[in-house]
Order: structure tokens, then sequence, then C-alpha cells
């Protein structure tokens, strides 16, 4: 499996290729701290294809793109952690500009109303690491919860957590599998992704199956 020739922004191959460790870094950071990464590539995937850039097998699934391991491995997390960082004080000092309204299709009171609940139930602490998973959550939980007042003290600290267990997961799957498979994981590297994208779904899945649920047994 080669990487295609014509930059794109949009595929988390392309990026990989063309811009490297530093094309990585840039994903992570807008994808948690600034709301455009709601149209970028899937973070998930993103993590796992620089892993295998960075494993002994990069050379020969991913063309010429080559990843330091120790780098990725050490600035993955810095640059989640201050993505989430940085769209705390976004919200906390421009939130309610994008939220206090009805009609916006992701900036709307709704997704206060549900991130609040989602917080509610969870915990701040599992509520953070679960949606560093969830795509799309995992944008808007952090400027949300400026909005709504989370104590910094422990947004920090939970951003944190997050930050270096979503990152060094999935950098770590497939940086491992790389080394592992070797010549042999380009055959498998689609469905693996495939499989990586369901996983990362399954959360929001499930919410939809407890809420369909609750409803059915209300009636």
């Amino acid at each position: 499996m080669q990487f295609p020739q014509v930059f794109n922004v949009f595929d988390a191959n392309s990026v990989i290729a063309t811009l490297g460790l530093i094309g990585v870094l840039a994903m992570i950071f807008m994808e948690i701290g600034l709301l455009v990464g709601l149209v970028l590539p899937g973070g998930d995937t993103m993590l796992f294809l620089a892993g295998i850039a960075a494993s002994s097998a990069g050379s020969i699934v991913l063309g010429d793109a080559q990843i330091s391991a120790l780098l990725l491995f050490l600035l993955a997390p810095i640059f989640a952690i201050l993505g989430g960082e940085f769209a705390y004080w976004t919200g906390s000092k421009y939130g309610r500009k994008f939220f206090d309204r009805s009609n916006g299709r992701y900036f709307n009171h709704k997704n206060v109303v549900t991130t609040e609940k989602w917080i509610a139930k969870y915990g701040i602490g599992k509520a953070l690491v679960l949606s560093r998973f969830v795509p799309v959550v995992r944008t808007l939980i952090s400027p949300v919860c400026g909005v709504i007042g989370v104590s910094k003290k422990q947004f920090r600290f939970w951003n944190a957590v997050s930050g270096v267990a979503w990152t060094q997961l999935l950098i770590g799957m497939g940086f491992l599998l790389g080394g592992v498979f070797d010549v042999a994981i380009d055959k498998y590297l689609l469905v693996i992704i495939l499989v990586i994208i369901a996983i990362s779904l399954m959360p929001i899945a499930l919410e939809i199956f407890r809420g369909w649920r609750s409803k059915k047994q209300e009636n």
C-alpha cells in the first residue's frame, strides 16, 4: 500500500506521507483543540498509521514516510494535551457565542446539554478519557467543559490522562503490529483500520441503543 502523491489534508495517508511527524502533530492539535477538527481525518486512524510509519514496517507499507518512534511517542501526547487546554480556554472565553444557538449543526445549546449529561453520567474523568476515542465528541468535549465551567484543576488532570491514554494506545498498536507483521501487514491494513473505526464508534452506538431502549421501556 503506497501513499497518494497529491497532498490531501482530509486523507490521513497523505498527511503522513507529505508532512511526516509535523503533520501528525498538527492534526492531533487541531482535532482536539480547534473546532475545525470536526472535518479533519479521524485521529484514531491517523495515530495508528503514524505508529506503523514509526515501526520497522513503515518503509515497506507506507512508502517513504518515516517517523521517529521516540519523537512520536514523546510529542503526540503533549500536542493532544495542549489541544485540550486551548479548546477549554476557547470554550470558557468565547464558547457561548458558538453554542448558544439552536440552528448550528455542531455548535448549539443542545450539544452543551448533551455533553453536560455525559459528564454527569460518567464523571469528568471517565467522560474525558472515553471521549478521546469517539469521533466528533473528542473535538467538542473540551470547549464545552470550558463553557459549562468545569474546574481548571480537574480538567487539566484528566485532559493529561486522556491525552496520554489516547495517543499511546493507538500509536502503540500501530507500532507493535508493524513490527510483528512487518511485510505481511500491508495485506491486512485496510481491515485493521476498519476495525479501529468500528471500535471508535461503539460508544456512540451503545448510547443510541441505551436511549432507544429507555424510550421503549417508558412507552
